[in-house]
């Protein structure tokens, strides 16, 4: 019982701390946490030495507690290798339940890389794309590894580059992929529609971890007049595979 009360002290005093950095505030002193919770200084202190002792605190020079990013960066590799492991699972129950070729990509520079994949034999895809790198602003996975991105952030990712023509849909600028973006977000998918090459067509969904940040694209890759058609059941299995996915990260919807 003392263990559990100790731990709910030190997470009270974390949050608190947490607030502080959200606005900008490095951390804070006994007297500046205390003011904020509205509580007494000397239990304060407690709670704020108790998430110390958990390690999620940390004392500055100047006698303040800020977070410990030690901590957060543990949270990021455990995220990562939860990313691997668990979308493993989710990439081979999407494969079986839409029977198509299923990827998982993340965002390098302007490009989408390809780092996990299921691909049935049914699908008619011929070959892996694993660590193959694609332009982003016509990529499966480009409109949703750059979903919560601002507009200004998207034309930085794109600054000095050529859109080429892919395919027969590919877009003309950074504006044609922005709007195509937008119509994803009112959809909740992307759809890519032989933007990358003639024939292909895509849906895919932003998969966010334990910070609410994109950290990847779930992604249902298959030939146009076999994927089409389906597109409404398999977008429904694609939101709940990365749904599943995002709770395994840790995200919490925000209400």
């Amino acid at each position: 019982m003392a263990k559990s009360s100790s731990m709910g002290r030190g997470v009270l005093a974390l949050l608190a701390v947490g607030s502080r950095h959200a606005a900008e505030h490095p951390g804070g002193t006994v007297a500046d946490i205390a003011a904020g919770l509205g509580k007494d200084r000397s239990q304060v202190s407690r709670y704020l030495r108790s998430a110390e002792q958990e390690g999620f605190l940390a004392r500055t020079a100047h006698r303040a507690y800020a977070l410990d990013w030690e901590f957060l960066t543990d949270a990021q590799q455990l995220t990562t290798r939860r990313l691997e492991s668990d979308a493993a699972i989710a990439l081979d129950t999407l494969a079986a339940d839409t029977d198509e070729a299923c990827f998982l990509g993340v965002l390098h520079g302007n490009s989408t890389v390809t780092i996990g994949e299921s691909v049935p034999a049914s699908s008619n895809l011929v070959g892996s794309w694993l660590g193959r790198p694609y332009p982003a602003y016509c990529s499966d996975a480009g409109q949703a590894v750059l979903w919560e991105s601002s507009d200004a952030e998207v034309r930085s990712v794109f600054a000095g580059v050529d859109f080429v023509r892919h395919g027969p849909n590919t877009p003309h600028s950074v504006d044609e992929f922005l709007a195509r973006r937008e119509a994803a977000k009112a959809r909740g998918y992307s759809i890519v529609d032989q933007e990358a090459e003639p024939g292909l067509y895509s849906l895919a969904v932003p998969v966010r971890d334990f910070k609410g940040e994109v950290v990847a694209a779930l992604q249902i890759v298959g030939i146009r007049d076999r994927l089409e058609p389906r597109k409404e059941a398999c977008a429904a299995e694609l939101l709940r595979q990365g749904r599943w996915l995002e709770s395994s990260l840790g995200y919490q919807p925000r209400d």
